[in-house]
């Protein structure tokens, strides 16, 4: 029998049958076996005024009485996001906690370190908060501002997607500030991470945007106890950051943020590299297709990504985000980095249509959730070790 691969007529079909039968379950009570919290991460530190702590990360944490599959899911949340995009959604429906929980996964989410239940403390920087108009242009109502190609085909958010409606309402309201040092950001996420996966063992990494740079660099600090990274939408492109400025040029290349190809802070390469410097790029000369960026890439012969080479990724792009001009140059710079296991789905490609980046609260939020699923059902359950 011919296996499944993404993108498949057969995968729409599939999805819809474990979507059915989790829209089923839904209809029963949830049953949870155990649950609690915990912090992880965090050092001392001492001021003037006294001692106190920085760094820590809150995380909650739910198992169901069937628990089904070997590994848990981590949930990491993106850019002034926080652990709620996966409690619910600002319509009401139930989120993804909820439906891995209902498919027998343990799941554990998390609150980044200095952002909403993990305190802030004054040493780490200052916090800032996206503005209305920015969220609106990104997340919720981009086909308004027709900033980028794709965003004219956004249709999935529940409702109008500007403030003043009630669905927007919620959403902002859960908006957080976040630490003005995207570096730093990706240094407390990555200690925590890693501390986190030494407390419970080896888990799924299931990371949105900004994130992603933390499952990369937890990945790599802890390669044994990565089991799989799911990676929504991930922060990039690789190298530079991209610019979207509207008809008609729509792309130009932003700041060096990413000085080791998809991170800031380290990465494991072999041949090893002592500093950012001896990583050299390269730019196409012509983007792949109309309406996508021109990717960055390691120069020949690139260097492997040694610690995540056998680790088996899933890279999930929306139609309608900003993420579809560029997410193809994260997976093409993870295959060339030799990080073999690396699937890449459209979710266009598998008949999900119309979705921005806030995938997980949009209208079809629990069909991709399913696709998801199904991804490591095939790939984490059948390697077990």
């Amino acid at each position: 029998m011919k296996k499944l691969q993404i993108g498949d007529n057969a995968l729409r079909l599939a999805v819809l049958l474990i979507l059915s039968v989790a829209t089923a379950a839904a209809q029963a009570p949830l049953v949870i076996a155990k649950q609690g919290y915990f912090f992880v991460g965090g050092k001392y530190f001492d001021t003037q005024d006294g001692q106190f702590m920085s760094g820590q990360m809150y995380v909650e944490y739910q198992i169901p009485s069937m628990l089904a599959h070997p590994y848990p899911v981590v949930m990491f949340s993106g850019g002034g996001q926080s652990g709620l995009n996966y409690a619910g959604t600002p319509d009401g429906r139930e989120g993804w906690t909820q439906y891995f929980l209902r498919q027998g996964y343990a799941v554990y989410v998390l609150d980044q370190p200095s952002r909403a239940r993990s305190p802030h403390q004054p040493e780490v920087g200052v916090q800032l908060r996206r503005a209305v108009e920015w969220v609106q242009q990104r997340f919720t109502a981009p086909e308004r501002s027709n900033l980028w190609p794709q965003a004219k085909l956004h249709s999935q958010w529940p409702g109008a997607g500007v403030a003043g409606d009630p669905v927007f309402d919620q959403f902002y309201a859960q908006n957080y500030p976040s630490l003005s040092s995207f570096p730093r950001q990706q240094e407390l996420n990555r200690d925590a991470g890693a501390a986190l996966l030494d407390r419970i063992g080896p888990a799924i990494l299931l990371t949105h945007s900004q994130s992603a740079t933390f499952g990369w660099l937890v990945a790599d600090a802890r390669p044994s106890l990565v089991r799989a990274i799911v990676a929504m939408e991930p922060s990039g492109p690789p190298v530079y950051d991209n610019v979207e400025k509207g008809a008609p040029d729509w792309f130009e290349d932003g700041p060096l943020s990413k000085p080791y190809g998809l991170t800031e802070p380290p990465l494991t390469y072999d041949p090893p590299v002592k500093s950012p410097a001896e990583l050299k790029f390269v730019r196409q000369q012509q983007p792949d297709a109309t309406n996508l960026v021109r990717c960055w890439a390691q120069s020949e012969p690139a260097r492997t990504l040694v610690n995540l080479q056998k680790i088996p990724v899933l890279v999930v792009q929306t139609e309608a985000s900003y993420h579809a001009a560029y997410d193809h140059c994260t997976v093409a710079y993870l295959r060339q980095a030799r990080v073999a296991a690396v699937r890449f789905l459209r979710l266009a490609d598998a008949g999900i249509k119309g979705n921005g980046h806030m995938l997980m609260l949009e209208k079809n939020s629990l069909e991709i959730a399913a696709v998801v699923d199904k991804w490591l059902r095939e790939i984490v359950d059948t390697s077990r070790n």
